[in-house]
């Protein structure tokens, strides 16, 4: 688990990063805030080409090795992003910036899916959530100590006469080549290959899994067809289109709103963009632990989108009272991560192994879509009107309806006594 969250966090950083880099960006190569929110959203186009292959090639073939190629290759694709522009073959900096965001979702595509249907290799259905609750911890700590070395790249990092905004990219994308290589080496792909756990335990845990793998097919629902035909599987790819729609707006545009913030110094905005994913690993780590207690998937899941929402509105309305705004931002970032280790739960919950890895898949691609569309359409509105205010109106309407085609998944609760 260490390796994987250190792993995730390198990926969801050079996914992240273009949201600092731009403010060296725009003014050396003239890029407009919809051009910049074009290019964030686009990485998940090209993350969409390759989720479901990624997902069934992880359960059945080789994690190991599989996740190890994802690496290297995002790892290339995000170091090339910082010579946008400059790349032999012509093209104006706008459309290379353009192809290296699709290239790098495209590389990346089937990591997280992957290390989902992985961890369903080591850790009991009773286990899981709370498993993924320390996976997905991942997302907020690659804000929390990536925004600042970012930040401290851009303003400080000017060598060989490159910018500091182009080392953002290219010295945050060379760890993950690293990592594959180290990766191939030190993951098994299942606990009978780990040496470094005892016989008797590598034996219980394997004759556990074996016992709930039969126990779902024994339910009929195992093949990737049934995922496909089930209900729910698309009440929970439109549920999750909709939160990372409004998510990855926030995620990308947050430096941006905060960087407007002028009264107060670069050190304290960079704090107040940071603030939000500190609240929000205690908000994974508490509704994930939460929920293991109660068994409420469904609430546990839909709750946090709802108060993701209120919170949003709240800081909006909240106007020009900066302390205000803050407070709101920070309750935002508690909710607005939280429901991720319950809802990657909800597949297997209903679904077979192969049948939950296709789900799992298409969830991913499907909803990642809304990478695309939220960044792209907040960028466009904050150009047209001038303001944020309409972008994060169209964002917490995005939340509601996550939050309420949540709620519409009924799944096993196990609730316990």
């Amino acid at each position: 688990m260490p390796f994987l969250i250190l792993v995730y966090i390198t990926a969801f950083l050079d996914r992240a990063n273009v949201g600092v880099a731009k403010l060296g960006m725009q003014g050396a190569l003239g890029f407009t805030e919809e051009v910049i929110g074009f290019g964030a959203g686009i990485f998940f186009a090209g993350y969409f080409l390759l989720e479901i292959p990624g997902s069934l090639i992880v359960e059945r073939w080789s994690a190991r090795r599989w996740l190890a190629r994802i690496m290297i290759t995002w790892g290339l694709m995000a170091t090339l992003t910082g010579f946008a522009g400059m790349l032999p073959g012509g093209g104006s900096p706008k459309f290379q910036f353009y192809g290296l965001r699709f290239l790098l979702g495209a590389a990346e595509a089937g990591f997280f899916p992957g290390v989902l249907v992985y961890l369903t290799h080591w850790f009991r259905q009773a286990d899981r959530t709370r498993a993924k609750a320390w996976f997905m911890l991942a997302q907020p700590l690659a804000i929390v100590i990536g925004t600042p070395i970012s930040r401290w790249i851009l303003e400080t990092v000017h060598w060989y006469g490159l910018p500091g905004w182009r080392w953002v990219f290219i010295l945050e994308g060379l760890p993950p080549v690293l990592m594959g290589f180290i990766t191939l080496w030190f993951l098994p792909d299942h606990p009978a290959d780990a040496k470094w756990l005892p016989p008797d335990e590598r034996e219980w845990l394997e004759t556990e899994l074996e016992r709930e793998r039969k126990d779902r097919e024994a339910t009929g629902s195992t093949s990737i067809l049934a995922a496909l035909r089930e209900p729910r599987t698309t009440l929970l790819a439109i549920a999750f289109f909709l939160i990372v729609t409004g998510n990855q707006a926030i995620l990308f545009f947050l430096p941006t709103i905060t960087n407007n913030m002028k009264t107060i110094s670069v050190a304290w905005r960079t704090v107040v963009a940071t603030a939000p994913y500190v609240f929000s690993i205690f908000g994974i780590l508490l509704n994930g632990y939460w929920a293991h207690r109660t068994g409420k998937k469904r609430l546990h899941t839909a709750l946090p989108m709802f108060l993701t929402a209120f919170s949003l509105g709240m800081a909006i309305l909240a106007g020009n009272n900066l302390a205000l705004v803050i407070t709101f931002f920070c309750l935002l970032g508690l909710t607005f991560q939280a429901y991720l280790p319950v809802f990657w739960s909800l597949p297997p919950a209903f679904l077979g192994k192969s049948g939950a890895a296709a789900a799992i898949g298409i969830i991913n691609s499907v909803g990642n879509l809304g990478g695309f569309v939220g960044p792209y359409l907040f960028g466009y509105l904050r150009d047209t009107t001038g303001s944020f205010e309409t972008g994060m109106w169209c964002l917490v309407g995005s939340m509601i309806l996550a939050g309420t085609f949540a709620a519409s998944v009924r799944v096993e609760e196990n609730v316990r006594k």
